[in-house]
């Protein structure tokens, strides 16, 4: 693709945006949006105001904090962004056509993305948490208003989904596609050390075990156990493939993941079909994959890949002459992006809906699989489902992805839609959080929606 041809409508006349939550996503869009000419972010929004100043200040941005439409008025006629707490205001900007969604809470971020659309702007949604709940409805929404919404290129669900178009567009049958998972296992044969993160495990029975040999399951069991003390699901990376599968269609290959410790070159081993010695009980389906490297090894972290059906060995042949990672009868290929690049890249997602009118995901897009809640430990009555850190995760819950299901009753409850609520009633471990467990607030709006969804599709599940 030529991207600057492409791009020429907005180049010469820029989408005019906003930015809803200004983490380490949104900062990183504000940075880059100053050095290109096709995106002016006017304006931002954040419960600290202060600190998004400071960061700002510090990176030498020119802002205001502003309080009410006659100090954000000032602060754009001056040329600096907006910060303002108050999303009425914000909307109310003259000329803003786009709004990117990136607070990352579940209730507030599908209260502006409505809100949003009510107004008339587009949509770049980069919460997820809100997005695995109700997003299928939100974009239902935008479509009948005549509106763009859209999911962010940066991020890993708008990755995959364009790589898995991509190898549609090019007749390249998927076995397999999804991520690596968000970190990856480092493994320093000098030390016989195994690092994630900031956990370090001694794991010496790895080093026999960095080729996948002739039993390649055996050897990812063998990894398994070697490096148990470490974490090697988390909901984040469920989250984003609930995401992928929503939005494509394609059934995830098993409710908790495969997961297997697995280094790169491997993948297209792996991805085949149990009968023929893989993972897979069937084709077309997505997993996510623990990068275990050597320290001297390039990273996968949170990057994503498709493991396609070659045409014929002759090709397989070509792509191995190539150092494309190839599977041992040269049958499957490896295809991936090692890399997502957060507010970086988000500028291609915003350009695109406001300048194209084109989104990722199609009008395809319905619920087909639910991000649900497990308790990883007994759970009282009573207890609030708090989230927290910046993963956005609820301590004492586990995830698993299942088929689609109204949220109501005696089905299990959404993950996100649980954050926030009391358990009305003790939850053992190993139960999944069903609705009827929760008090959901009266004035949940997200409840509501998922409720207008779950009547949208009643196919779901």
């Amino acid at each position: 693709m030529q991207f600057t041809t492409l791009f020429r409508a907005a180049s010469e006349r820029p989408v005019v945006a906003a930015l809803l939550g200004c983490g380490e996503f949104g900062l990183s869009l504000i940075a880059q949006a100053r050095r290109l000419r096709g995106l002016r972010i006017v304006a931002a929004l954040d419960l600290d105001t202060a600190r998004v100043a400071t960061a700002l200040t510090a990176d030498g941005v020119p802002h205001a904090r502003c309080e009410g439409p006659g100090e954000i008025r000032n602060a754009l006629a001056a040329g600096g962004i907006a910060l303002t707490s108050h999303l009425d205001d914000l909307l109310a900007i003259p000329g803003l056509e786009l709004v990117v969604e990136a607070t990352g809470h579940p209730e507030g971020a599908a209260r502006h993305a409505l809100a949003a659309i009510a107004a008339g702007k587009h949509v770049a949604m980069v919460s997820k948490e809100a997005e695995c709940v109700v997003g299928p409805l939100l974009a239902a929404r935008a479509r009948t208003a005549g509106l763009c919404y859209t999911l962010v290129e940066g991020d890993q669900p708008a990755l995959l989904v364009s790589l898995i178009s991509w190898a549609q567009t090019l007749g390249l049958p998927i076995l397999a596609a999804g991520k690596s998972s968000e970190y990856d296992y480092v493994f320093d044969p000098a030390t016989g050390r195994t690092r994630w993160l900031a956990e370090e495990v001694m794991s010496p029975a790895l080093a026999p075990l960095m080729t996948l040999g002739d039993n390649p399951m055996a050897t990812i069991a063998a990894r398994a156990e070697a490096l148990a003390a470490l974490p090697q699901r988390t909901v984040p990376d469920y989250c984003e493939m609930a995401l992928v599968a929503n939005a494509t269609g394609m059934p995830i290959a098993r409710p908790d993941f495969h997961a297997p410790l697995a280094r790169t070159p491997e993948l297209p081993q792996l991805y085949g079909l149990r009968r023929e010695g893989g993972l897979l009980e069937r084709s077309g389906v997505i997993d996510v994959f623990n990068c275990l490297r050597r320290p001297d090894e390039a990273s996968f972290a949170g990057g994503v890949f498709v493991v396609v059906e070659l045409a014929d060995r002759r090709t397989g042949d070509l792509f191995a002459g190539k150092g494309i990672p190839v599977s041992r009868d040269r049958h499957r290929a490896l295809i991936y992006n090692p890399s997502h690049l957060l507010g970086v890249e988000a500028p291609i997602s915003a350009m695109a809906a406001g300048r194209l009118g084109h989104a990722v995901p199609d009008s395809g897009y319905r619920p087909v699989v639910d991000l649900v809640a497990r308790a990883a430990r007994d759970l009282p009555a009573g207890r609030i489902l708090t989230m927290e850190g910046n993963r956005h995760v609820v301590p004492g819950l586990d995830a698993l992805l299942l088929p689609a299901a109204p949220a109501r009753g005696a089905a299990p409850a959404p993950y996100y839609l649980a954050v926030g609520q009391r358990l009305r009633r003790p939850v053992a471990a190993g139960s999944l959080i069903s609705c009827d467990d929760l008090e959901p607030a009266a004035d949940s709006l997200l409840w509501q929606l998922r409720a207008e969804q779950d009547m949208m599709f009643p196919a779901a599940g």
